[in-house]
């Protein structure tokens, strides 16, 4: 090999030394998008698919919670028992509303800069905080009273109520790149992006049934027969 290519490992192998450690100590551990499209509503709702996944994971991990961040609707994103592992919803508020299509230059945006830490409030259990440092300490504290110990698995909801799933990486996907970002910065953030949005294509038992039946699943929940 060339000198090019052992700096080349090299920097890789420092890399994910690094993730490895930043991981261990932080707050979260990524794990990515959790499904696809709504399969119920709610679907973060104990006893439903996507909320099974969330603490079947957070199980096999020896983590008594998980945290799924969304995108604030009118909901309170209240914490649930799903089996004995709580799931802690965490949705973040966009000053410009509810929205389901892509803001384009939003996303280079994002790509370039990251995201402001003034830029969304939160909601968590009913609870509206101003910054994303408050939310956190909120969530964490949650976490901690559960029984958590070490890094919580951290998922984005990803479903998508209308459009093309593949292009649109679904609910919760800005406070999980913001999250990430903050934890471990650009590069480090390019990778639990990357890794994540891939997730529930490696791990997830409903995903070739999503995939299948999107457009249908996206019609049923908007006119409410997945309601229950």
């Amino acid at each position: 090999m060339t000198k090019t290519t052992y700096i080349i490992i090299g920097l890789i192998a420092i890399f994910g030394v690094y993730l490895y450690i930043a991981t261990i100590t932080g707050p979260f551990e990524p794990v990515g998008r959790l499904g696809l499209v709504k399969l119920a509503n709610p679907d973060m709702a104990a006893g439903h698919p996507q909320s099974k996944v969330a603490a079947n994971y957070a199980k096999k991990k020896g983590s008594k919670c998980v945290v799924v961040v969304h995108y604030a609707g009118d909901a309170s994103y209240s914490h649930y028992q799903e089996g004995d592992i709580t799931i802690i919803n965490f949705a973040f508020i966009d000053p410009k509303g509810l929205r389901t299509d892509i803001d384009w230059n939003e996303v280079i945006q994002t790509f370039i800069f990251g995201i402001p830490d003034d830029k969304y409030r939160y909601r968590v259990d009913g609870y509206e905080f101003d910054t994303l440092d408050e939310a956190l300490a909120y969530v964490q504290n949650l976490a901690k009273e559960n029984g958590q110990e070490g890094p919580i698995p951290l998922y984005f909801h990803g479903t998508v109520r209308q459009g093309n799933i593949f292009i649109n990486p679904g609910c919760g996907f800005p406070l999980y790149v913001q999250l990430v970002w903050k934890q471990y910065g650009r590069l480090g953030a390019y990778y639990y992006i990357a890794r994540g949005l891939i997730e529930p294509y490696l791990s997830n038992p409903y995903a070739v049934y999503e995939m299948l039946h999107a457009s249908d699943l996206q019609r049923l929940y908007n006119e409410g027969y997945l309601n229950y």
